[in-house]
């Protein structure tokens, strides 16, 4: 089991256990040794479900990626092709098969898409002549993923791209067979509440396959009060600026894939004495990053600024501890200091890998740049000088600083002036395109489609009325001991933390004008529960809110909700799940065209 998934109210060990078991049932049906041949987006999400020695007990001798051409030689009777349903995978496995039959021994092929089966694939495969060698040909619903005791993500990479400027709805699709599954797990959501356009559809679509299954009603007692589906539009300011917890910072500068992130490997070497500092290692050091390390749990949702005391502390309290060996002097105290050293000398190996990725974080953090681009976001959002062209921006654009740092910080300045005048718009796109190439006209265009970057229409600018109404700007704000959630981004509020904040009381109705500000419908739905299901509250208990943010969601975001869910007095603990854990920059990459 995965201890670190079973910490708060809901036990997402269930979720996990129930997908492995579907894992295990397949690899079953295809009996013999077997290969399996991997798109390699979905080697991270599967690691988070099934460690190698799960496959291996079901006969799974080699691993490949899936890459043109020949397969390696692997002397197995089965080959089994984890796969998105994507045309050009199709392409490719096509050639991996039609090269294995010109080679020898027949071998029994099989086909797993994740998350859904898809028609249109089948069909090319058809086409390629390969179809029917495929003995089994079946989907794999992974569609959340249990990341953490409160964290579920269905690792989209395209959702937000697919929903705002495709009008797809495939992964509005999957979010709801997601919801209809933990349903099943967890028993039926009573209350529904919603904000935007695809909520709506997600809530409609989970209504209808419920009525679809009204003959399997089930019996299981409701973990779940309430749940929340945000679109991610309804609050595009957020991801845009600096995340300044340390979670967040780790994400914006070195990025965090599926748990796991890479650091440069020269800070975590082992200092020896007089070897000049030869031999560094030259492999990135990758460290996993949840809540099964108690320290990482205990300072990743904290502002930068707190971890540094929190480290400090945490030294003395292990080098105490590693002092009282000289106390140890009859037989049964040394015996307690030894059963205790595997966990100390763990506790020392975490503290310094913390304290190096802290200098690292804290050498980008004191840079003048950094604090310069801090400032410029801090002045956006609190509503000063939003209306005109920014000399910051500018000289970055001059100097060619990286095109998404400049990005960013227009769409921001675009959010906080609810769209920017003509005259600036044209300026600033100029200014890109004759810096960074006119290959970029088509990302300008698709932020404008998404609404990131657009020009100010007649209307006013609603933005100062819903900072102000949702108390989204804070100037007083305690970094080491939080006494609200702006302390994430050291002052701004996150908007869709705060509407979760409002939901839970005083409830929506205490802010329906600005509600109406914001895109998109919103709307309450209940689902009626089975007689004897009903939930009575003990006095004390809090309430339970699934919160799902459809478009992606930051981690400075999530540590916002799981402060709230520790607030004493706070009523409500909350369970997120997302379509995608996402910062700026890889939002916004997500919505850039490659140039050709």
């Amino acid at each position: 089991m995965a201890a670190h998934l079973s910490y708060g109210r809901v036990n997402l060990n269930v979720l996990r256990e129930a997908v492995r078991r579907e894992l295990r049932e397949f690899l079953d049906k295809c009996a013999g040794s077997k290969a399996i041949v991997w798109d390699e987006y979905l080697t991270g999400p599967f690691g988070l479900i099934a460690q190698y020695s799960l496959l291996k007990e079901h006969e799974v001798e080699k691993m490949f990626t899936l890459k043109g051409s020949r397969l390696p030689a692997a002397d197995v009777k089965n080959i089994i092709f984890f796969v998105r349903p994507r045309l050009e995978l199709m392409d490719i496995i096509a050639e991996n098969v039609l090269s294995e039959d010109r080679r020898g021994p027949a071998r029994d092929f099989h086909l797993l898409f994740v998350p859904r089966r898809s028609l249109l694939c089948e069909q090319r495969l058809k086409d390629l002549g390969v179809l029917g060698s495929f003995i089994h040909r079946e989907e794999y619903s992974l569609d959340l993923i249990p990341f953490d005791g409160d964290l579920l993500s269905m690792e989209s990479e395209g959702a937000f791209k697919e929903c705002y400027l495709e009008s797809d709805q495939t992964s509005l699709y999957h979010a709801a067979k997601g919801l209809m599954t933990l349903q099943a797990l967890y028993g039926t959501i009573p209350q529904i509440f919603g904000k935007g356009e695809c909520a709506r559809q997600v809530a409609n679509m989970m209504i209808r396959m419920k009525r679809e299954f009204t003959g399997s009603q089930n019996s299981i007692f409701p973990i779940f009060d309430n749940l929340l589906l945000l679109d991610r539009n309804v609050d595009l300011l957020t991801p845009l600026a600096t995340q300044l917890t340390y979670e967040g910072l780790i994400d914006e500068i070195y990025g965090i894939q599926n748990s796991y992130v890479k650091l440069p490997p020269e800070k975590f070497a082992p200092k020896k004495q007089g070897d000049g500092g030869k031999d560094l290692p030259t492999e990135a050091k990758k460290l996993q990053l949840n809540s099964a390390e108690e320290l990482y749990a205990e300072i990743r949702d904290k502002n930068f600024n707190a971890v540094g005391s929190v480290l400090s502390k945490k030294a003395k309290v292990i080098s105490a501890a590693f002092e009282e060996r000289h106390n140890a002097k009859t037989v049964g105290e040394i015996k307690q200091f030894v059963s205790q050293l595997p966990h100390m000398q763990a506790a020392r190996g975490s503290l310094a890998n913390h304290t190096s990725i802290a200098e690292l974080i804290k050498d980008v953090t004191t840079s003048e740049d950094f604090f310069d681009k801090l400032t410029v976001e801090q002045e956006f959002m609190s509503g000063i000088d939003t209306d005109k062209v920014n000399s910051y921006i500018e000289d970055c654009i001059a100097r060619k600083h990286p095109l998404i740092k400049v990005l960013r910080l227009i769409c921001l300045q675009s959010v906080c002036n609810s769209g920017l005048k003509q005259k600036v718009l044209d300026y600033y796109k100029r200014e890109i395109l004759q810096t960074y190439g006119y290959e970029h006209i088509l990302t300008l265009h698709n932020l404008e489609k998404a609404g990131l970057l657009k020009p100010q229409t007649g209307g006013r600018n609603n933005y100062p009325t819903i900072r102000k109404t949702l108390r989204l700007w804070m100037d007083d704000v305690n970094e080491q001991n939080p006494t609200d959630i702006s302390y994430v981004y050291s002052g701004h509020a996150p908007l869709s933390v705060r509407l979760a904040q409002l939901l839970s009381r005083p409830g929506w109705r205490s802010i329906e004008e600005v509600l109406r500000m914001l895109p998109g419908p919103h709307f309450e739905e209940r689902q009626p529960l089975p007689t004897g299901l009903q939930k009575k509250r003990q006095p004390g208990e809090n309430r339970v809110t699934l919160i799902f943010f459809l478009g992606g969601v930051t981690f400075a975001e999530i540590a916002a909700l799981r402060f709230l869910s520790q607030l004493e007095d706070g009523g409500t603990e909350y369970v997120i799940a997302t379509t995608k854990l996402m910062n700026g920059a890889s939002w916004l990459e997500s919505l850039m065209e490659k140039p050709f």
